[in-house]
């Protein structure tokens, strides 16, 4: 009979040792978006939404290039930004955010990227994921993004449980997560599930973690 640490274990503990392990396996985890500055993150962040990281990584310096600037991008029209983001998807819809976000940043934030999350979801396309995403990368704010990488990992960890929502993963995430170290754990979950626990057939014997996961334990006992 094989057995599990995670039979007698806490969620305190489970959480430690998911900490513990990504601490020593990616000590300085960073986003995989590349950018120059608060806006650029902020429009690369807005069009990866149902878009790969790689693809947005394509599209933003074409774009920015030519909108390197709040000013230059609200004075655009949707059908230039669409013609430079039209590999994305929704690119009709993410366009016609980015140039309202724009000329919010502009006229209500003096042309900066607000640093509150709350601030932050106030712009046309931003909403409560973006704006986490934001404030924790650009500045380390305590808040946790929760994507569907990591509602995936938080759940199959047993992270979070009974988890319906996004909200519910976050509220959890944060509950256990020390503040000064969720700007790092949004990136530990993301990572690992975009390389490691995908959602289709997840690499476990590459995965550090299988002594605590609910989803291999399951899996093992299904398979038996």
């Amino acid at each position: 009979m094989r057995f599990f640490i995670q039979d007698i274990m806490t969620k305190a503990e489970r959480f430690r040792k998911v900490i513990e392990y990504f601490g020593r396996s990616n000590p300085v985890p960073e986003t995989e978006l590349r950018y120059r500055d608060p806006f650029g993150l902020l429009v690369a962040v807005m069009l990866s939404a149902q878009c790969t990281d790689r693809r947005v990584n394509m599209i933003t310096p074409v774009l920015l290039k030519a909108f390197p600037d709040p000013a230059s991008l609200a004075a655009a029209t949707q059908e230039q930004v669409v013609s430079l983001i039209k590999s994305c998807s929704y690119p009709n819809n993410k366009a016609k955010n980015l140039i309202k976000m724009a000329n919010m940043l502009i006229e209500k934030f003096g042309g900066k990227v607000p640093e509150e999350p709350e601030l932050l979801q106030q712009l046309p396309g931003v909403g409560r994921k973006t704006a986490n995403v934001v404030a924790s990368v650009l500045f380390k704010k305590p808040v946790i993004a929760v994507d569907t990488h990591v509602f995936r990992v938080s759940v199959r960890l047993g992270l979070a449980v009974n988890a319906k929502t996004p909200l519910d993963v976050e509220h959890q995430l944060e509950e256990h997560i020390p503040p000064e170290m969720r700007h790092k754990a949004h990136h530990w979950l993301i990572l690992h599930g975009r390389y490691i626990c995908r959602a289709r057939k997840p690499l476990c014997e590459k995965c550090g973690l299988t002594s605590i996961c609910k989803y291999y334990k399951d899996k093992n006992k299904a398979s038996r």
